[in-house]
């Protein structure tokens, strides 16, 4: 399959991959609250925070062995791709073995401090319902590997759309059990149920794709084993950056500013954002095929792939930054029924940096593809903390627009220090990509 087939393809699968995320987000709110009521519901969405925790647990050791093995199977070292499998294998296992620890240690501090005594939900049926949600998100750790052996095998694709419809067979399986009226211990048994069985099936669909382990046996090696952990953690500071940012900036505006502008802060970054969630569809879709082509070092290729997603980006990101300039207010207005009330000049501070973002942010799928996560990560952590104190200083003279700029600051630093190192990671000049 030529390589804009299969980038046509990818495109094609991280689209229904962002509907099924939106789909799983919203369609299943009404049966909750159908079937169990408001207070039940959200007393069930507090116990779910603590699953959602362990998404930290795999420390990111399952992007760096996955990205380490693309990138030996492409260059032709499958005897070194076979002993990577088998180390991340290994260590995402300690991973998952870390996640039952602490999922027990959750479990018995809950039950001793009678967390669960205060909730409308009964004790015992929380913690039952919580256990199986937390072995349902560890069963997963093992599919950023193993999703690996589908982009080996020039099938990215095919892996991102197994794993969308994982997402919709377990929104068919809550929505049945909500439908029938049954409670969170039903829900979440059968949350674990689904992703026993699909992961199995994922993991095996994984293995034979590629059929490495017929003519290489992998092994354990320290050598890797060390380079997993030691990028593993450099992954791991992706989630922490963005959450100190988004988080973050939402704290300062609360402090400064009041609750009513957080609420305008938000939905306004909000509503900017859904172009920037377009472009990101672009980096999805290019990742794999310029990782493959990085791995194989045919540069003129993967210059090619890089040149043609930062230029897609710019364009999609342009448009939607006309669309929004002409329809977004009257549709902010209609979305928020005129409660909230952003100036012009804050609205087209954040139009601004939707332009500034996609650039820097699909430029740095390199980073990704050449597993080097540190210096995106600390970037990013330096960068985040730099834009909180300036829109805590701004905030305080210019109220929300002081925010916008603030937010503004943190665009223009990822793209100043971004943009130009991956071009140089990718041997070409920042004015190739000025020149189309």
């Amino acid at each position: 399959m030529s390589l804009k087939k299969n980038i046509f393809h990818n495109s094609i699968a991280n689209i229904f991959q962002k509907i099924v995320r939106i789909l799983e987000q919203l369609l299943l709110v009404p049966f909750f609250i159908a079937s169990w009521g408001a207070s039940y519901y959200g007393e069930w969405l507090t116990l779910t925070i603590i699953p959602s925790i362990l998404v930290f647990s795999d420390l990111g050791f399952g992007s760096a062995a996955a990205n380490g093995f693309v990138l030996r199977y492409a260059s032709g070292d499958k005897q070194g791709a076979a002993d990577i499998l088998n180390t991340g294998f290994r260590i995402v296992s300690y991973a998952v073995i870390l996640g039952i620890v602490l999922s027990i240690a959750v479990l018995f501090s809950g039950t001793y401090w009678g967390w669960f005594e205060k909730s409308l939900i009964p004790a015992n049926d929380a913690v039952k319902a919580v256990s199986f949600m937390m072995a349902a998100r560890l069963i997963s750790f093992y599919n950023q590997l193993f999703s690996a052996n589908f982009i080996a095998a020039r099938k990215a694709d095919l892996g991102i759309n197994l794993l969308s419809i994982n997402s919709i067979l377990s929104i068919l399986a809550g929505a049945a059990v909500l439908f029938l009226g049954g409670y969170i211990i039903t829900y979440a048994l059968w949350q674990f149920i689904v992703s026993v069985i699909f992961n199995l099936y994922y993991w095996w669909r994984a293995d034979s794709i590629l059929d490495l382990k017929k003519e290489y046996k992998g092994k354990y090696e320290k050598a890797f084993a060390k380079e997993i952990f030691s990028k593993g953690f450099g992954y791991m500071l992706s989630p922490i950056w963005q959450s100190v940012l988004f988080q973050g900036t939402t704290f300062v505006v609360r402090l400064t500013l009041g609750p009513v502008a957080v609420a305008v802060f938000n939905t306004v970054r909000t509503l900017s954002r859904s172009i920037n969630q377009l472009c990101s569809i672009i980096g999805g879709s290019v990742f794999p095929e310029l990782q493959f082509e990085l791995g194989k070092e045919n540069w003129l290729k993967g210059q090619k792939i890089y040149l043609y997603s930062i230029r897609s980006s710019f364009v999609l990101s342009l448009l939607g930054i006309i669309f929004l300039g002409f329809f977004g207010l009257p549709l902010y207005n209609i979305w928020t029924h005129k409660v909230l009330t952003p100036t012009p000049l804050m609205w087209f501070i954040f139009l601004v940096g939707i332009l500034v973002n996609a650039v820097w942010w699909t430029s740095s799928v390199v980073f990704r593809a050449m597993n080097n996560p540190y210096q995106l990560s600390i970037s990013g952590v330096i960068a985040a903390f730099i834009s909180i104190a300036a829109s805590y200083f701004l905030c305080l003279y210019w109220g929300l627009t002081g925010a916008a700029i603030g937010s503004l600051i943190f665009e223009i630093i990822m793209s100043v220090y971004i943009l130009p190192l991956s071009c140089k990671m990718m041997n070409l000049s920042i004015s190739k990509i000025l020149k189309f």
